[in-house]
């Protein structure tokens, strides 16, 4: 493959694999760089696509391009499905659910912006939220039905767009980046890979692959469990629920095999992917408030994963410099966000025009020049 019209994907989480996909279907040859892709912070996300129970008041940047991106989920599950497989798309919408008079005033906070904004959230009481799920615990005390916040499968996800990469002719380069120039890749080893345009979608990794980044990405830990129903449990529940636990937030994100995804603490702890008894603990404690037939579920899996955060909570998606792209700092939406993520790319390298809520999101808000 010639580097003349090459694209080098550097990252291959939800956000590199989407990427180099929508790159390689819009007829550009693509070199992605990862030593495992379909891995990383990706594999371990509980799979929310919630841009609505996700929003807070001076954050309406987040909310237009999550909702954007949002609206492109289901012709993106539906010809990810025909290119790579089913990525396991949820349409039976979220709670968002308070047990304590504090929580309940946190959330009266969401539902006034909400309503500000003439976005669909319904109050329910704890006797509706119930008759919604009847696993909900007496102890919650009201809510919002939030329909148009949807959930996937992060790891159906990943495999199918690792197969709708490979199947679109994708090269996958398994080596680690160890920085990133315009139109060159170093490695590891000190070779490179030549290339007319490089996107980096590296995630927290970022900010060691170019001095401009290293500033603006930040790793965010999140902790997170996976159980799993056994016979004669309760079954998980149909929609995912968020929930504020004397304003502590949990969420449990329901999976069709009966497995349950709990999670996330946020940790500002640097590089670090152990998992502490105290998070499996509160966790546990928490999610069992909201949902008491959890008791009875097998714990299959704990893990810690490192989300890439960024200075404001907006994507970096944009030019650093002509040949040199950049897609991460996505924090807690990158799987949300990997459609319209993808689609700015495809549009930065046919230099065409993106849409407002993208340029928001354009790294040179952080570099002292225009977008």
């Amino acid at each position: 493959m010639g580097s003349e019209r090459a694209v080098a994907v550097v990252g291959g989480g939800v956000i590199g694999l989407s990427v180099a996909w929508a790159v390689a279907e819009a007829g550009y040859p693509v070199r992605l760089v990862d030593p495992a892709p379909a891995r990383g912070a990706s594999w371990l996300a509980g799979g929310m696509l919630a841009p609505v129970t996700e929003s807070w008041p001076g954050e309406e940047h987040v909310l237009e391009l999550g909702s954007s991106s949002l609206a492109r989920w289901p012709d993106f599950a539906a010809r990810l499905t025909a290119a790579g497989g089913d990525p396991g798309l949820r349409l039976e919408g979220t709670l968002a659910v308070a047990l304590d008079s504090a929580d309940v005033g946190t959330l009266d906070v969401l539902a006034e912006f909400l309503r500000g904004l003439g976005r669909e959230a319904v109050r329910c009481s704890g006797r509706e939220l119930r008759a919604l799920e009847p696993g909900i615990g007496p102890g919650v005390r009201s809510g919002l039905h939030v329909p148009g916040d949807l959930a996937v499968d992060n790891r159906a996800l990943l495999t199918a767009l690792h197969t709708a990469c490979r199947r679109s002719g994708v090269e996958f380069i398994t080596a680690t980046a160890r920085a990133v120039h315009p139109n060159a890749v170093v490695l590891a080893d000190e070779s490179t890979v030549d290339c007319a345009a490089v996107v980096v979608t590296a995630g927290a990794w970022s900010g060691h692959l170019h001095p401009a980044l290293a500033p603006l990405v930040r790793p965010v830990k999140g902790e997170i469990l996976r159980l799993h129903t056994r016979p004669g449990t309760l079954p998980v529940p149909t929609r995912t629920i968020r929930a504020h636990v004397e304003s502590r937030p949990v969420y449990l994100v329901p999976r069709l095999d009966g497995e349950l995804v709990l999670g996330a603490t946020q940790l500002e702890v640097g590089f670090d992917e152990s998992v502490t008894a105290g998070a499996v603990r509160d966790l546990l404690r928490d999610a069992e408030r909201v949902l008491p037939g959890i008791a009875e579920y097998a714990l299959v899996e704990t893990a810690a994963g490192l989300r890439s955060g960024s200075p404001d909570n907006l994507p970096l998606i944009g030019l650093l410099e002509p040949g040199l792209l950049v897609a991460t700092g996505h924090h807690r939406n990158g799987l949300l966000l990997a459609p319209v993520t993808a689609g700015a790319v495809v549009s930065l390298l046919r230099e065409e025009e993106l849409p407002a809520a993208v340029r928001a999101a354009d790294p040179a808000r952080f570099l002292g020049r225009d977008a």
